[in-house]
């Protein structure tokens, strides 16, 4: 089960990715808007022989989310993996900052990152270990940020959500380990996603944002669509309430490169 978030197209890579990386996969992707964009990525994710749908669903909402995970356990049996990708943003200043803009990506980068996973924690306790399947009883992949660790400004509400998931991911791995489910998260730095457009798409701006990038590029979705994909198999099964940095060093403050 992939979420795809429906203010860009960060998610479109993952789905297809991890279909073609773990063959026999069956996939969801669900987003906020079940949209002809998603019916697409339900086709690329089809033209590798497995099934798929496109599920619409508000991930802040309760009954939603659990009606979505519901139709996924009626539709192939069961869960395997639950990527937690959905995530938007509000941006102000904290002077001008609406509750609504606050409530907004609190209810849907976190607590939409909350449900999902606690529904698929129900699940995987449900079914338990299958061994011919997999070391671990599932998956869970938190999409955080490497906001979750360095300050934002004109983006509190962004930030603090990501700061959130890092401890949602940390302490969901801690009290879901003895039951073999595996937590773990992915923080994104500088990718080229429609979101972000304006930061990278003329050569000066793309130049102004490799100053806070050491490895000197912007990433791209398949970067993230590895990490994903390596989690959500069992090569790394031993790692659990771990966060995977994939920002070409960007928490590394490169600011103190030259000294300060």
């Amino acid at each position: 089960m992939v979420e795809r978030p429906g203010s860009g197209q960060g998610g479109r890579v993952p789905a297809p990715h991890l279909v073609e990386q773990r063959r026999g996969d069956q996939v969801q992707a669900f987003g906020e808007q079940a949209t002809d964009a998603a019916e697409e990525v339900v086709r690329e994710i089809e033209g590798f022989g497995v099934r798929a749908y496109a599920h619409e669903a508000d991930v802040s909402q309760e009954d939603q989310v659990v009606d979505m995970v519901a139709r996924m356990v009626q539709e192939f049996g069961t869960i395997d993996v639950m990527v937690a990708n959905a995530g938007l943003q509000r941006d102000a200043p904290v002077t001008d900052m609406t509750v609504a803009q606050w409530d907004k990506v609190l209810s849907v980068n976190l607590t939409g990152q909350f449900l999902c996973a606690r529904e698929a924690a129900k699940e995987f306790m449900r079914r338990g270990v299958v061994p011919e399947v997999s070391r671990s009883a599932g998956k869970i992949i938190c999409m955080s940020s490497v906001h979750q660790i360095i300050p934002w400004s004109g983006h509190v509400n962004y930030a603090s959500s990501k700061g959130g998931v890092q401890m949602l991911m940390a302490t969901l791995a801690q009290e879901l380990a003895p039951h073999r489910i595996r937590v773990n998260a992915v923080a994104p730095g500088a990718i080229r996603t429609p979101i972000n457009r304006s930061a990278w798409d003329t050569p000066e701006a793309e130049a102004d944002l490799l100053r806070l990038v050491p490895y000197r590029r912007v990433g791209d979705p398949e970067d993230i669509a590895n990490a994903v994909t390596v989690l959500a198999s069992d090569m790394l099964d031993y790692i659990v309430g771990t966060t995977i940095y994939v920002d070409g060093g960007m928490i590394l403050f490169p600011g103190f490169a030259t000294g300060g």
